[in-house]
């Protein structure tokens, strides 16, 4: 039986009572896990030179004071002298060190900017308070990529990692609605389906309103023009609300074509069938453009039990379709979605 990393849990915030009940909820509660609760740095480093752990967290790095200034915790020389020292030790003794941080309001590492220059990694665990489900994500890594998320579930007895993200980013339902298409997205490496929700109603006031959660405002903005420009579909006069399942959001410009779609749909109140997929990056000009990494987007939904995605014909060059058991569908414009799909 391989034996359980030693590992100091430093606890600036509560006590030893309280990280017991949770052990307890939680259960499987290693053996070697040491819980220490101080902010006395001085005092912590001393306690992990003698323990020597091979793993070392701190939580969290706005409750820790060093006696060598005499400010109050959190403040700004606080902060940065504590991770230096932390630093240090973990240099000096080869020790993985965990600084937990807290965030402000606008979601960025409360305290000073320095903060983030000083440890090799900064991963971020975003929540919702409306949804069980967490990612977490890499802002800064000087070892490896930053475009990597993991998706996991909060349950009472912790986190579970969701394996197939599209679980929770494709929403459930038992008939076909319009204003729904299914966009082939990635994230860092991961293939992941997620479905975007459009609605479009008469404006009931002169102004008509634009609404998008998880999605680029002014892109959405860009695609109801290119589409009435090109199309002759006039949302100018409409409301249009955007929305992406799972409260997720999404910067890759391959969603494009997906919520194109669903807008079109959601104006002529015809639905797409929820076994078809869609991955491109639409242009100024009404032209559906190549995105990168299309084959790990067509097996992923191919693995999905999707019968048929639409791509760009302009990223197909050199890819085998006959080894897909998904129906291959491109397109050029985005004038060609009306009779391919809305005939």
């Amino acid at each position: 039986m391989k034996t359980p990393a030693r590992i100091l849990y430093v606890s600036g915030e509560e006590s030893e009572e309280q990280i017991k009940m949770r052990a307890d909820r939680v259960g499987d509660f290693a053996s070697e896990c040491y819980i220490l609760t101080e902010t006395n740095t001085s005092k912590i480093l001393q306690q992990a030179q003698e323990l020597q752990p091979q793993l070392m967290i701190v939580d969290s790095i706005q409750t820790m004071s060093t006696p060598h200034l005499e400010s109050a915790p959190g403040g700004i020389s606080q902060v940065r002298e504590c991770a230096g020292e932390f630093l240090r030790f973990a240099k000096e003794t080869n020790v993985p060190i965990f600084l937990i941080g807290h965030i402000n309001k606008e979601g960025d590492i409360a305290g000073p900017k320095l903060l983030e220059h000083i440890v090799d990694c900064v991963l971020q665990f975003e929540g919702d308070r409306h949804n069980t489900y967490r990612i977490l994500r890499t802002l800064k890594n000087r070892f490896g990529s930053t475009d990597e998320m993991g998706i996991y579930e909060m349950q009472s007895v912790g986190l579970r990692e969701v394996s197939n993200p599209s679980e929770l980013l494709l929403s459930q339902k038992d008939e076909e609605l319009s204003g729904c298409a299914v966009a082939a997205t990635m994230e860092g490496m991961r293939p992941m389906l997620i479905e975007t929700q459009a609605l479009v109603s008469k404006a009931v006031f002169g102004t008509p309103q634009r609404s998008a959660t998880g999605f680029d405002m002014r892109r959405l903005s860009m695609l109801l023009a290119v589409l009435e420009k090109r199309c002759g579909f006039f949302f100018s006069i409409n409301d249009v609300f955007l929305n992406l399942a799972g409260g997720i959001r999404v910067d890759d410009p391959a969603i494009d074509l997906a919520i194109v779609v669903s807008l079109i749909s959601s104006l002529m109140d015809v639905s797409i069938p929820s076994n078809i997929c869609f991955a491109g990056e639409v242009g100024l000009s009404g032209e559906i453009r190549a995105v990168q990494r299309v084959e790990q987007r067509i097996t992923e939904a191919d693995r999905l039990g999707f019968k048929e995605i639409y791509v760009s014909k302009y990223g197909m060059k050199g890819i085998d379709t006959n080894r897909y058991g998904i129906r291959i569908q491109t397109l050029g414009k985005v004038e060609e979605l009306k009779s391919a799909l809305f005939v």
